[in-house]
């Protein structure tokens, strides 16, 4: 019904007419307060698209009844006596209303009418469905007066939630979780109203700092999921302070973040029942919520002093007594691993003692504590950098670790972050690295450790003097291509058996190519460049055998990616091979990782005058496949993919070799699927689309000065004069069929254009506004002349490109 009501034109006091009517049927309340709750909800509901217009008409109908439905819900709510559902209704309608703001504050204050939801918030025997739509009201009500900063409702609201301390307590004593969870959600949306006040004059007026107090007793509850729902208001409470910058506002709240942290130490602690089977599972909520910790403390760091916290956090471990030591010390670990990156390097008094408990640890230990332990080394890699005496026995217990198969991981992955710090110090550990990674596979070790320890040898290999490169390069890439060998000339493909599925040796020989960057002098062959060369017909025959296989191929190319990437311009042997693969390829199985991989070899080599042909060669044969899909029925919403990539890497070519991409025959097909797939509803492929345009549009006024500028200006004003109107048309009906957080990137099309020719495009422009429909099927008024002339004078009008982004989302308002 209240879709119906929105979408179809109406009196101006139908609504209060609606209400008049049944205001004192008690049998009808229930039914008109329903109404009347979800009626706002569907003036802005996006499914719908009744327009701005229509959206104004219902808005200033409900504000023309407001007093109308206060005096309502005070009758209500003094009536309803035991009618749970009935004050569940009123509630909700109320709720409803103050997050349309249609209410008067001063209606709002002389009814009393906020006097009902806290009479029930601070009941403790009130029923939970009731206390939750109290509490949702009474967050409605914050958010609704959140900009309002000497509002008399605002005031009354924070003095009444301030007061709730005891209320809360209460239902603490009682266990009541569901109640003291709905405390919470008051005392973080009251604090989320008040953050600009609580930054800009702290204990000063709303900046009142016990909203703060409030969050630090919901972290002290021993439920974790209390201190969850305070971290969205704690995150912008930091960014917020941060772009402050002033430090004396700063270390005001330095003791509350300190309180903060050491709150969230203790909720981090495992309960014995977690850890009692060995570690617990990553996806588990629990470590959800220990991951969110770490990094909400990381977004933090910048208001405390991280080596004060980790000097606080050993002298905690030093007094702990034997049966909690772990379980305390393990968590503390975890919060120390948060800040470790920012400690001195200078510290000497509490990181040593801390590597040397972490590294004295038995092999019988608890293997959370050794996970948590081996994750933190790597934390503190910047500082073990300055102080190498400490690296042998951290890498010695990290190596331990990999032998046991559930802590190889997060071993391998801390060799890898030790690696990254301290690579100066590291030239003795590749032989040792070598020999794991050739047992990693009869260890039984994750696959995943083999990639980080191949991570890490690489790194340490890219360091060394190039003639001594070759052989170990050599001998890491032999470990991964002899199983691809032998993979290759089996039938088929094994995806259970990770010795049996070419994924597992393309990503690892993916990492070594992606992660070898030696400094090669000008004149020098790269030391890579034979061996890249010999391992290209391996990879050429997986792209043979697996071609319809999506995810191999896409592994493969990500492979080959790496490689040319890996030699940069020492790669034009292969050049001619590689093209020529996934032209053939892309023509039998059109997958879209093929198209970016185009756009790579584009990138690297659009500037070398010998590899154009090619490359013009490569577009045409991998264009007309991918044309031939997008104009299917429906081809581009149900291909993205294929539009993104196929767009960047047009793109590459506008970029990297310009005018030999204009002249080409395929660059009018080119803009012109561009043009027809503007409307995409998908963010990466709509966002393609549109820098191609821009970018496209952009060259024909660039570089003045540059030889090539007369031909492409003539080739890109030659287009917009051929298509310039059924762009700019395409432009406007993509404003009024997309929502309006994709309108940006169409403002940037129109931007462009009208520095190109501000005459052919206002008249295109015009011509497309004057098109568009005056209303919808039902009657209901879209877009008025004088609002269409609005919007196409301040476009013509515009200098900066946000006023040409915020017209065309009044464009786009106007029909959704």
């Amino acid at each position: 019904m209240a879709d119906l009501y929105v979408q179809m034109p109406s009196k101006n006091e139908d609504l209060y007419c609606l209400i008049k009517e049944y205001e004192d049927s008690t049998c009808h309340w229930n039914f008109l307060l329903e109404f009347l709750s979800v009626l706002p909800e569907e003036v802005n509901s996006q499914h719908i698209q009744i327009g701005d217009n229509r959206r104004s008409e219902v808005l200033g109908e409900m504000a023309q009844a407001s007093a109308l439905v206060i005096q309502l819900l005070v009758k209500v709510t003094g009536s309803a006596g035991e009618a749970m559902k009935t004050k569940v209704h009123a509630l909700h309608c109320l709720s409803s209303w103050l997050c349309s703001y249609c209410f008067s504050e001063e209606c709002l204050i002389q009814s009393k009418l906020l006097c009902f939801p806290f009479s029930i918030v601070t009941d403790v025997v009130t029923p939970i469905s009731l206390h939750s739509a109290a509490t949702e009201c009474l967050c409605s009500a914050l958010i609704a007066v959140q900009e309002l900063r000497e509002s008399r409702v605002a005031s009354i609201l924070y003095d009444s939630i301030i007061n709730l301390h005891d209320a809360y307590s209460i239902s603490v004593v009682l266990q009541d979780f569901e109640k003291s969870t709905n405390y919470c959600r008051l005392f973080t949306e009251m604090a989320e109203s008040r953050l600009v006040p609580i930054i800009s004059t702290p204990n000063q007026g709303f900046g009142d700092l016990r909203s703060l107090e409030l969050l630090l007793i919901c972290v002290d509850h021993h439920n974790y999921e209390m201190a969850d729902v305070t971290f969205n208001f704690w995150h912008r409470f930091s960014e917020a302070l941060y772009k402050k910058n002033n430090a004396e506002i700063t270390i005001v709240f330095r003791p509350y973040v300190h309180r903060l942290i050491m709150g969230l130490g203790r909720l981090c602690q495992y309960d014995s029942v977690m850890v009692q089977e060995g570690l617990p599972e990553e996806s588990a909520d629990f470590e959800e919520f220990r991951r969110m910790c770490v990094a909400l403390i990381k977004d933090m760091v910048y208001i405390i002093d991280a080596s004060a916290i980790v000097v606080q956090m050993v002298e905690i471990m030093k007094g702990l007594n034997v049966n909690s030591s772990w379980i305390v010390a393990e968590a503390l670990l975890l919060i120390v691993g948060a800040i470790a990156k920012y400690v001195n390097c200078e510290e000497m008094s509490a990181v040593p003692q801390i590597l040397q408990a972490i590294t004295c640890q038995p092999p019988e230990a608890n293997l959370t504590m050794l996970r948590t332990g081996m994750r933190l080394i790597a934390e503190f890699g910047r500082w073990i950098n300055f102080h190498p005496e400490f690296l042998d026995p951290c890498l010695a217990f990290l190596m331990h670790g990999l032998h046991h198969p559930k802590l190889s991981t997060s071993a391998a992955k801390s060799i890898q972050k030790l690696c990254f710090h301290c690579t100066k110090h590291m030239h003795n550990l590749i032989s040792g690295l070598f020999e794991i990674i050739k047992s990693t596979d009869s260890l039984n070790i994750d696959p995943r450790a083999c990639l980080y320890l191949l991570k890490a040898s690489v790194l340490i290999l890219s360091q060394k003097p190039l003639e001594d490169i070759l052989k170990e390069f050599e001998q890491l890439c032999v470990l991964q291509v002899e199983p691809l060998i032998k993979i290759l000339n089996e039938e088929n493909v094994i995806r259970d058996d990770k010795f049996k599925n070419p994924i597992v040796w393309l990503n690892r020989l993916s990492v070594i190519f992606c992660h070898t960057t030696p400094e090669v002098p000008e004149g020098r062959v790269h030391p890579c460049k034979n061996i890249i060369i010999q391992v290209w017909p391996l990879l050429s025959r997986c792209f043979e055998k697996y071609g319809s296989d999506s995810r191999i191929v896409e592994r493969c190319c990500h492979c080959v990616q790496n490689a040319i990437q890996c030699l940069g311009m020492s790669c034009c042997d292969i050049l001619n091979p590689v093209i020529s693969q996934i032209m053939v390829l892309y023509r039998q199985y059109p997958h879209p990782c093929i198209l970016y991989l185009g756009s790579v070899l584009v990138d690297m080599y659009g500037f070398e005058q010998p590899c154009v042909p090619l490359l013009l060669d490569m577009l045409q044969a991998l264009s007309v496949p991918a044309f031939k899909i997008l104009q299917e029925n429906n081809g581009a919403q149900i291909h993205p993919d294929t539009v993104d990539k196929l767009f960047t890497l047009a793109t590459r070519y506008l970029q990297k070799m310009t005018v030999h991409f204009l002249e080409s025959s395929i660059s009018k097909q080119i803009f012109l699927c561009g043009m027809s797939n503007l409307s995409i509803y998908h963010r990466d492929a709509n966002g393609s689309v549109t820098k191609y345009l821009v970018e496209l549009i952009k060259y024909a006024n660039d570089k003045p000065e540059s030889h090539d500028f007369a031909t492409r200006h003539l080739s890109i004003m030659d287009l917009l004069k051929n298509y310039g109107a059924d762009l700019v048309q395409a432009i406007i009906q993509t404003s009024i069929a997309l929502p309006c957080s994709l309108i940006g990137n169409t403002a940037n099309i129109l931007y462009e254009l009208l520095l190109v020719d501000k005459d052919w495009v206002s008249k295109w422009l015009q011509a497309g506004l004057l098109s568009l429909p005056a209303q919808k099927s039902g009657g209901v008024i879209t877009a008025t002349p004088q609002q269409l002339e609005t919007i196409y004078v301040n476009i013509t009008s515009a200098v900066e490109l946000k006023t040409f982004r915020h017209a065309l989302r009044n464009l786009s308002r106007l029909y959704h």
